[in-house]
């Protein structure tokens, strides 16, 4: 129970690799490519923070449905959660960028535009920073209190801190649904400032909490492939494969929803957001998106016998962590650069993240025993079975 994460040399070099990868990438692209450079800045950190928005949503909801069949796992979404302080560093240059991706920060664009003036009490430099700060206070903020709550509890036992980290994890649920909402509008929406949907955020929040869920599966799987975690079994990594298949289709009904209602309504002011995905040199990313995001667990996790391999689920969700970056990449390009560009700013500037998170992810992992030994619901973990 008190066994800690043990990092391996190799795991080191390799990460370092990437992130010296990832720094020379987004060098090259200041360089030479400004727009790029401050493109894949924003996908790159909006992409890791709707994964740790998913994976503390994810712990959140263990704890206020009192759910027992994942309390071992506990420290892995709380690990995932250190990534916010990091995240708020990398994001601060995007306060340097904001007339490189926004339109509506162009004081002579908002000037000749009624509806960017309209917009503006909203859309402007001075709240937008506001709000930034706001966002990440509130995540890093609540997100520490409960993992600092998990440790006293490993320390003292009983249900006292267990019944605070449930009483938490609701007030962290529903500044989150405010939070989350609005800075999905700030950082993404914004890009395209004609446009709006009213299911947007909700869109984002199953694409997060999707593949947040996927990250923990991947993560469960690996740390279990190198000696730890023993406990876990098929029937563990069968509830991870239902709630990936669930979420699967919701990410899908959001996605369908929000293009077919435009698409069947067909207002200008709302069909020009999908009238560059659809048409042209982005089409088959478009498709592409929902064939990995949705069709393609939809399929592979209907089988019992795929849903509890270990190794078909490290396929599977290694498959879908790129289609993430699909879903993001989209959002974010055609807004800003209009024109499909993928080469060794987007792929090296995409690695040199992972390899930090992946870092971050595991020296968290290594600073506390992996299981919270007194966790009030842990032997229904131990035990688990149908």
């Amino acid at each position: 129970m008190d066994q800690k994460l043990v990092i391996p040399s190799k795991f080191k070099m390799a990460s370092y690799a990437l992130m010296v990868i990832g720094v020379v990438a987004f060098i090259y692209a200041f360089a030479t490519h400004p727009e790029r450079g401050w493109a894949n800045l924003l996908i790159n950190n909006y992409y890791f923070v709707a994964l740790a928005i998913g994976a503390t949503f994810f712990g959140a909801l263990q704890y206020i449905t009192q759910s027992g069949w994942s309390s071992g796992f506990v420290r892995i979404h709380q690990g995932i959660a250190n990534f916010f302080p990091i995240l708020l560093i990398l994001m601060i240059p995007l306060l340097f960028g904001i007339h490189s991706i926004y339109h509506w920060s162009h004081h002579d664009a908002v000037a000749h535009d009624p509806i960017l003036q309209h917009k503006e009490p909203y859309l402007n430099t001075p709240f937008f920073i506001i709000r930034f700060a706001i966002y990440f206070a509130v995540w890093i903020g609540l997100t520490q209190l409960l993992r600092k709550l998990s440790f006293k509890e490993d320390l003292e036992g009983g249900l006292r801190y267990f019944e605070k980290s449930e009483f938490y994890s609701k007030v962290y649920i529903f500044s989150l649904a405010l939070t989350f909402s609005m800075a999905t509008f700030d950082w993404i929406m914004s890009i395209d400032a004609h446009w709006f949907s009213t299911i947007f955020a909700i869109r984002n929040f199953a694409m997060g909490f999707q593949h947040a869920v996927v990250l923990i599966t991947l993560v469960t799987i690996i740390l279990n492939k190198m000696g730890y975690l023993p406990f876990l079994n098929k029937y563990h990594l069968k509830d991870f494969s239902k709630y990936i298949f669930i979420l699967s289709i919701i990410w899908g009904y959001t996605w369908f929803s929000q293009y077919i209602l435009i698409w069947y309504a067909n207002i200008p002011e709302e069909t020009i957001y999908y009238v560059p995905r659809t048409q042209g040199e982005f089409t088959p990313l478009f498709y592409t998106e929902l064939a990995v995001n949705w069709l393609f667990p939809f399929l592979a996790l209907m089988s019992g016998k795929v849903s509890t391999n270990k190794n078909a689920l490290l396929i599977i969700t290694s498959i879908l962590l790129i289609g993430q970056y699909v879903d993001v990449y989209m959002q974010v390009t055609v807004g800003t650069l209009h024109h499909l560009n993928i080469g060794f700013i987007e792929i090296g500037g995409f690695l040199g993240f992972v390899g930090l998170f992946a870092y971050v992810l595991a020296w968290s992992l290594s600073r506390k025993p992996l299981v919270a030994k007194n966790h009030p619901l842990l032997n229904e973990c131990m035990e688990h079975h149908p």
